[in-house]
């Protein structure tokens, strides 16, 4: 089998790409906001992740400017800063719509309908997944899981929540997005662009002000709900019975068997054996033959 490493197929050019540096006008403004930034972090080069947000609130995506802008502000090399700028998904190194429109493909969302929008939305906006559309306002992507499970099959705008979605409401979605009526989210009040939104991920308030989260869904509380209506609560840290209980039923207590991890940890893993557990062990001197956990 054969593995290609390296960018996607579908992105263009070098994985950093674009305008080299900013006109001076815009890298005095940016750098007035990365003091903002630095001053909160009692090591400068802390900052790294928000001042690339701040520059791909400036371009749309990362490029070689923003990566320079960067290195200088935080006295990196371009090679230090590319390197973590590559690294994590939500840092773009393609121009990107006004709208990144995210549909979650991974296991959940994608059994329960995810592949099927994400199809519905390339035929509908004749794009394929980490394109933009000719108006330049919708850049279709698929994303892995966002740990919005409660709520499957989730569509992301710009990070933000739209639950419960199927092939229709996803048109219709994308559809108020490109008619300049973009819909409330799910879990917040409002929805911004995608340069406002990383302007506000580089720890920056916009101009319209910190925006209110919904109400967390009923979905999301179910296990607490039943958790209260049972009467059920995690053991405290320094119960007792969580340490000195003793055997019940012949089986070692939690105790016991932190003891009993103690005594070996410095020994060496046992070999490979033909035999699980080993032919010498019997309920009598192995725990695990009494215990199935």
């Amino acid at each position: 089998m054969f593995l290609e490493l390296g960018q996607r197929p579908d992105e263009p050019g070098p994985p950093i790409h674009g305008p080299a540096a900013y006109p001076a006008d815009v890298e005095s403004r940016l750098a007035a906001d990365a003091a903002v930034i630095i001053a909160r972090y009692p090591q400068s080069r802390s900052a790294l992740l928000p001042l690339l947000h701040l520059t791909q609130s400036e371009d749309g995506y990362l490029t070689p400017a923003g990566i320079a802008f960067c290195a200088a502000q935080l006295d990196l090399t371009p090679a230090e800063v590319t390197a973590v700028a590559t690294f994590y998904s939500m840092y773009r190194r393609s121009p990107t719509g006004e709208y990144l429109v995210g549909v979650c493909t991974n296991t959940l969302c994608a059994i329960m309908g995810g592949d099927a929008i994400l199809d519905s939305l390339q035929e509908h906006l004749g794009v394929d997944a980490g394109h933009t559309t000719a108006d330049g306002r919708i850049t279709l992507d698929h994303v892995e899981c966002n740990a919005a499970c409660d709520y499957a099959p989730v569509v992301m705008v710009n990070w933000e929540f739209f639950d419960n979605q199927t092939p229709s409401s996803a048109r219709d979605l994308v559809d108020a997005l490109r008619s300049g009526r973009p819909p409330t989210p799910s879990r917040s009040a409002s929805l911004c662009t995608f340069r406002e939104t990383a302007r506000t991920l580089a720890g920056l308030q916009n101009a319209d002000g910190p925006v209110a989260d919904a109400p967390t869904g009923a979905a999301t509380l179910a296990g607490l709900r039943i958790a209260h209506e049972r009467d059920m609560s995690a053991p405290q840290p320094d119960s007792a019975a969580s340490t000195s209980t003793a055997s019940h039923n012949g089986r070692p207590s939690d105790g016991e068997k932190a003891q009993a991890a103690e005594s070996v940890k410095d020994e060496p893993a046992p070999g490979p054996s033909a035999t699980i557990p080993a032919e010498s062990s019997t309920p009598e001197t192995d725990p695990k033959a009494t215990d199935p956990e």
